[in-house]
């Protein structure tokens, strides 16, 4: 933009506007000739502001004038008390009203919030696409309830330590190996022959 800082005049903002609808009809021009339209632009741009701001000066004086006249403070200190009596009504008149003003324009901000997440709510909430995270339950749990806790899932620690009873044969009644394998033999012997 051509100036660093635009005041919020509406002024201003129909010389930017009519700058660039003059500059974007796709005529070329050289950049000295830029300048000089951006400058008288600028100087355009000065009187408006200039002019704006007399008209609200204006516009305030002539308010005041019509709403508040200046207080008659000729008489006795009876009619000055009265006067200023006359003042603190109008005073509380108008605080009333700010108040009012002030309620309703809550109000109104707190139904436009209202609005606003009933909108959000009928459109409907997109939900993100899901991704697969690969987490031992340790670290689910730590991030659940905080890095403060340290937790550990090792479930085989809860459990008790069960000792497997050996049971010991005595060793004469295995006996030799080579015994059991004849009875065997003579076993099988005994179904072959019936």
């Amino acid at each position: 933009m051509f100036f660093s800082n635009p005041p919020l005049f509406p002024s201003v903002r129909k010389a930017t506007v009519l700058f660039f609808i003059f500059v974007s009809r796709g005529k070329k021009m050289t950049s000295s000739r830029r300048h000089h339209l951006k400058s008288l632009m600028l100087q355009i741009a000065a009187s408006w502001i200039e002019q704006e701001k007399d008209d609200i000066e204006a516009a305030k004086e002539a308010y005041m004038s019509e709403n508040c006249p200046a207080p008659d403070l000729s008489g006795d200190q009876a009619a000055l008390l009265e006067i200023c009596k006359k003042l603190h009504a109008a005073i509380d008149k108008i605080d009333e009203a700010r108040y009012d003003a002030e309620a309703k324009v809550q109000k109104t901000d707190k139904e436009l919030e209202d609005l606003k997440l009933k909108v959000i709510e009928l459109a409907g909430v997109k939900k993100p696409a899901l991704k697969k995270v690969r987490m031992s339950a340790d670290a689910m749990l730590q991030a659940l309830l905080g890095g403060k806790h340290k937790v550990t899932m090792d479930l085989r620690a809860n459990l008790k330590q069960v000792k497997k009873e050996v049971k010991e044969e005595p060793t004469e009644a295995v006996g030799d190996w080579r015994k059991n394998i004849e009875d065997k033999a003579d076993r099988k012997k005994m179904f072959e022959t019936s």
